[in-house]
């Protein structure tokens, strides 16, 4: 693999040994500007989603051009999945399929898309590194989360009924995300960061990644790909 992992380790591992590298690994999620890493504003960015049958994951990512949204590239990969179905632990079942899958991708490409968005939980998650977490860092590349149901947390406040509208998202003391409405009337989705962006900035893009419907357009079209018969 040609992927610039800089936090590698091992993915069959036991829930004890996912759990200690949850918690070593979450103290790297750095909460930074993305004009810390780009010198221009983001021009590419890749949603990912697994679907998983009968033992086998098969991950897809899609890479949308901004502002219109079209589709640049994408990539799909299929492998047995290493580790049973924990709640907490989604990235061991699935980040075996989407590093190959982001591995081909980036070969195609000359490199990632400036920006990873998952289908799942980054800083909302009961030990702060959710699969958006896990996979910014171990690449550390700009990610983060936009999830359908809360997995930690609750939010703070009565949420508008309008698009754009947020309420923070909290564990405890901790803000860990946001519920964002991302269509007018429409239950919200949750956000969160991954890893090199801020809250904020994951916010902007959600929405701008959303004209239409409630699920972003990056998870629509990496969700299509990943249930297509390979």
């Amino acid at each position: 693999m040609s992927l610039p992992i800089v936090h590698a380790h091992e993915w069959d591992v036991s829930t004890a040994e996912a759990r200690t590298i949850q918690e070593q690994l979450a103290s790297k999620v750095q909460t930074t500007h993305l004009d810390e890493t780009y010198d221009r504003p983001v021009r590419t960015i890749a949603g990912i989603d697994v679907s998983i049958r009968g033992g086998i994951a098969q991950a897809a990512v899609s890479v949308l051009e901004l502002p219109d949204l079209s589709v640049a590239a994408e990539s799909v990969h299929r492998c047995d999945i290493p580790f049973p179905y924990v709640p907490g632990y989604l990235s061991f079942r699935e980040m075996p399929a989407i590093l190959p899958a982001l591995d081909q991708l980036a070969q195609d490409m000359g490199a990632l898309p400036d920006v990873l968005v998952t289908d799942s939980q980054g800083r909302a998650h009961p030990r702060r590194f959710g699969l958006a977490c896990h996979l910014g860092v171990v690449l550390n590349h700009p990610s983060f989360g936009v999830a359908k149901s809360i997995l930690t947390g609750e939010p703070l406040g009565t949420l508008s009924t309008e698009k754009g509208s947020t309420v923070p998202l909290v564990d405890g003391d901790e803000q860990v995300g946001v519920a964002l409405r991302t269509r007018a009337n429409v239950n919200p989705v949750y956000v969160s960061i991954g890893h090199r962006i801020t809250l904020e900035e994951a916010i902007d893009l959600t929405l701008r990644v959303s004209p239409r419907y409630k699920i972003p357009e990056t998870t629509r079209h990496a969700h299509r790909l990943s249930r297509q018969e390979t």
